[in-house]
């Protein structure tokens, strides 16, 4: 028969003095709705409505200077993503025919009073017009063409007339405002 060895061979294992848990009861339904509750309605109302009216005015500013800046979180929706930032880069890289259509349409507004001359200011401003209109149809298939090239025909949507709008701007209009130079086209 095998004995048991009279010495343990190992001390025993003592067990740690810290208490489990996180050390405290956990808190009722009724004490964690009182730590939760806030008054309705402030207590000063006026002084309420003009620090709410500052913050949403400071984060509208905030707002506007990110998206002028074409920072990606402050643009709306049809301005996100790297495709449209690519067309914002390639129309705002090159000159566009509509850039001068609004300072032509001022000058076919003002050339109205004198008769004789007219006439001329307004078939002048239709050939600009179709100049216009022709300039964008190239863009628009520039702009495709390239953006097919770079991420691939299926991610090509909805691009031609958003570079249109953009090139009819005038470039110190425009929003987000340009972040490349003339001549300074995207890769």
């Amino acid at each position: 028969m095998a004995k048991t060895p009279s010495t343990p061979a190992s001390p025993a294992v003592e067990p740690d003095p810290t208490p489990a848990g996180k050390g405290r009861a956990t808190p009722t339904r009724k004490e964690r709705e009182a730590a939760q509750r806030r008054p309705l309605v402030p207590k000063d109302r006026k002084l309420a409505s003009q620090q709410n009216r500052a913050a949403l005015a400071t984060e509208r500013e905030k707002a506007r200077i990110g998206m002028a800046k074409g920072d990606e979180r402050y643009l709306p929706i049809r301005d996100k993503g790297p495709q449209k930032r690519f067309v914002r880069d390639f129309v705002d890289a090159r000159f566009s025919a509509g850039e001068i259509l609004m300072p032509t349409l001022v000058l076919v507004i003002l050339t109205w009073f004198v008769p004789q001359i007219a006439d001329y200011a307004f078939l002048g401003f239709w050939a600009i017009f179709l100049f216009v209109v022709a300039d964008c149809v190239v863009l628009g298939f520039q702009v495709t063409r390239r953006l097919a090239a770079k991420y691939g025909k299926d991610k090509v949507e909805k691009v031609r007339w958003y570079a249109a709008m953009r090139a009819i701007q005038m470039r110190f209009l425009r929003l987000p405002k340009p972040q490349v130079k003339r001549g300074a086209y995207p890769s």
